[in-house]
Order: structure tokens, then sequence, then C-alpha cells
């Protein structure tokens, strides 16, 4: 029998969830939480082999609560259960010590083969994760073909500044400027300037700005 703990801040979730694992035989859920507080409570009196976080909680939320359950248990298994369909939200969840990350899109039956696996000791990610890293990973490669006069350019363009800007801040000609910008489009296959930013978004290569 796999005891499970769920952490989700909706009620009705929680409820429906609860439903369908407990269709199963081998599982059973041993206790809900509606916070991170409450969650990592009751994963202490519970003793879970199996807890699944939702991320986006009031209070300090789903990751605070992973990096504290792991920080007492290393080998506890935690699964990720979220709204959040960004591999790189998944791979935070991952480095605060999720053993797994299933998107709240996915059919009802993958969060069942989720826990199965968490519990075995695999790392269990949806589908739309693992094509959403494998991205990443694509993305990753071509911003490494960039050289690092174009991978400056890149970064200023990203943050909105101008050809001339750039020309003026790098002492460059604009013409020059305007090749590197046309060879990074190219090298990188983004056709508009809000690709741009949004790659550079995705790789932290800029910060969103409040």
């Amino acid at each position: 029998m796999i005891g499970i703990l769920l952490v989700d801040d909706h009620a009705v979730v929680r409820e429906g969830y609860r439903r369908f694992l407990e269709r199963s035989d081998d599982l059973r859920v041993l206790g809900e939480a509606e916070d991170a507080e409450e969650g990592y409570r009751l994963w202490q009196q519970c003793a879970p082999d199996v807890t699944v976080v939702d991320l986006s909680m009031r209070g300090t939320g789903g990751l605070r609560l992973l990096q504290r359950v792991t920080a007492r248990a290393p080998s506890a298994r935690c699964l990720v259960f979220s709204m959040y369909e960004d591999a790189l939200v998944a791979q935070r969840a991952l480095e605060a010590g999720a053993r797994g990350y299933v998107t709240k899109s996915s059919q009802p039956e993958v969060l069942v083969q989720a826990v199965r696996a968490v519990h075995a000791g695999e790392v269990y990610l949806s589908a739309d994760i693992v094509q959403g890293r494998a991205a990443l990973a694509q993305d990753a490669g071509r911003l490494a073909t960039l050289t690092g006069k174009e991978h400056e350019i890149f970064r200023l363009l990203a943050q909105g500044r101008s050809v001339a800007d750039i020309a003026s801040l790098l002492n460059l000609s604009a013409k020059t400027v305007a090749n590197h910008q046309s060879q990074i489009r190219d090298k990188l296959g983004l056709a508009t300037a809000a690709a741009l930013v949004h790659l550079a978004l995705r790789h932290g290569v800029i910060e969103a700005t409040p």
C-alpha cells in the first residue's frame, strides 16, 4: 500500500483526486493539506510514502515545502502536481527536491502512474514537460553557437536596445550590429523581436521586469 499526502489549496481538487487515487487498491490518501505549513506538519505526522504537492498556494508555496521536506529527509519522495506547464518551472521543482512533475492538464491516470513511479524510486515527468525540456535543450544548443560578441548583442537586443544604441555602446558601426542581429536570428531560428525576448527570458539571459 502506498500512503499519499495531498497538498493543494483547492479542496475540490483534493477531493477529486483523493477519490480517483483511492480507486486503486494499492493507493491510500493519508491526509490533505491546503497550504505548505499544514503540509509540512502533516508530512511529519503521517510519514507518507509519496507527497503530492501543488506549487501555487498561499503562503510560502510548494517550492519551499519541497525544500523543507527534502532538507529534513533527502530520500523523501515528492511529486509536483501543478497547472504550470513550463519546463523551467519543472526544473526548479526538481532542483528543490521533487522526484516527479505532472501538469494538471494531464489525464488523471498519469497522476496514478507518477505516484507509483516516484514511490518506486524513479523520476517521472508528464509528456508535456518531457517535450518542453527537449525544446529547452535544443534552444540551449543553439545559444551555444553564438560567439561572445553575438551573445552580448543578443542580450542587449533582448533588453530592448536599438541597433544604434548597441553600436554606440560597443563602439561598432550600426551596419556591423545589424549584420550581427541578422546572424543571431538565423542561428537561433527567430523571426521576431518578441521571440528573441522570450528566448532570453526562458534561459535567464535577461530578467523579467516587475
